[in-house]
């Protein structure tokens, strides 16, 4: 058990490396990877269920304790990137595919690797949880809305049925691990250690399932999609590092509510991209791109963080 516990660490530590392996894989023999396609909706249920297992029904008392900086950061996770996102799109005036794209990552509920690396930077572990949390149950009506509002010139955007789909995806994989967590308690311990290994081969199978039927399109405009998910990722950060500290919120909690703001649960992106627009298949790269990028940018802003608390002190 111990060697597969020090696998799993190894192999969080090193997501995007395998990422850009198994990205560059698929690009080679796409053939091979587009059945997993079809898988997309299940993989991210899987990835969402390893999360409810990590829960419990104690960790929600956080907004009870510190409601100010959740609801800061829920209300600048679905506000701030969008924005950004809609902003970024006009301003480099990208193609209908591409901006679409960036929008539906940039509507998505933050991702549970900002909750590591909150940890990381000496953030405030427990808001960081608290808002991936209610970011994501409040995914349902607020991703597809959002993504409305902003998309919809584009193209016909049916916001019920994307709400049945992040409600499949999401919410109820969520409420099964907490359950199961809830019932079998310390029996569920070591199952909920080894999920993070899960997880990452669940969202590299999807990032492949991506590539591999958008391999042209990628190449067409793959480095104009990473400056964008760059930026888009870079600002996130920051504005939302800005917002905390505007509505006075200590350090570590504005650490918190950056990185939840600026990392996005870029496979669910991916997944409502492949089951809702197969017929663009270029709207899902911006969340693959994003799902490897913020996985990189994420220990590097930890970094400066620790260097901020250093020089604090």
């Amino acid at each position: 058990m111990n060697a597969l516990l020090k696998f799993t660490q190894f192999v969080s530590k090193t997501f995007a490396v395998w990422v850009v392996v198994f990205a560059l894989i698929a690009a080679q023999f796409p053939d091979t990877f587009k059945v997993f396609l079809g898988w997309v909706p299940y993989l991210l249920g899987v990835v969402m269920l390893g999360m409810g297992l990590t829960l419990t029904f104690k960790d929600f008392g956080e907004v009870s304790r510190n409601p100010k900086g959740a609801i800061i950061g829920v209300v600048a996770q679905f506000i701030v990137m969008p924005a950004l996102a809609f902003l970024l799109v006009k301003l480099f005036d990208l193609p209908p595919d591409l901006a679409i794209g960036v929008i539906l990552v940039g509507s998505c509920p933050g991702g549970t690797s900002s909750n590591v690396m909150t940890y990381l930077a000496k953030g405030n572990t427990a808001l960081s949880v608290a808002c991936t949390t209610i970011s994501t149950l409040l995914a349902p009506i607020l991703t597809p809305a959002v993504f409305y509002l902003f998309a919809s010139q584009w193209l016909d955007i049916d916001a019920g049925a994307m709400f049945v789909s992040v409600l499949q995806m999401v919410l109820l994989p969520i409420f099964v691990g907490v359950i199961i967590r809830s019932i079998f308690k310390q029996k569920v311990e070591n199952v909920s250690q080894v999920m993070p290994l899960v997880s990452v081969i669940a969202i590299v199978l999807i990032v492949t399932a991506v590539v591999s039927v958008s391999k042209d399109s990628i190449i067409e405009s793959g480095l104009l999609i990473f400056a964008i998910v760059v930026l888009h990722n870079a600002l996130g950060y920051a504005v939302g590092y800005l917002v905390a500290r505007l509505f006075r919120l200590p350090l570590s909690d504005s650490k918190a509510v950056s990185i939840e703001v600026g990392m996005q649960n870029s496979g669910l992106g991916a997944a409502l991209a492949a089951i809702h627009f197969k017929a663009n298949p270029l709207i899902a790269v911006p969340s693959a791109v994003f799902s490897f990028w913020h996985n990189i940018s994420g220990p590097i802003l930890a970094m400066i963080f620790n260097a901020m608390e250093e020089k604090k002190e």
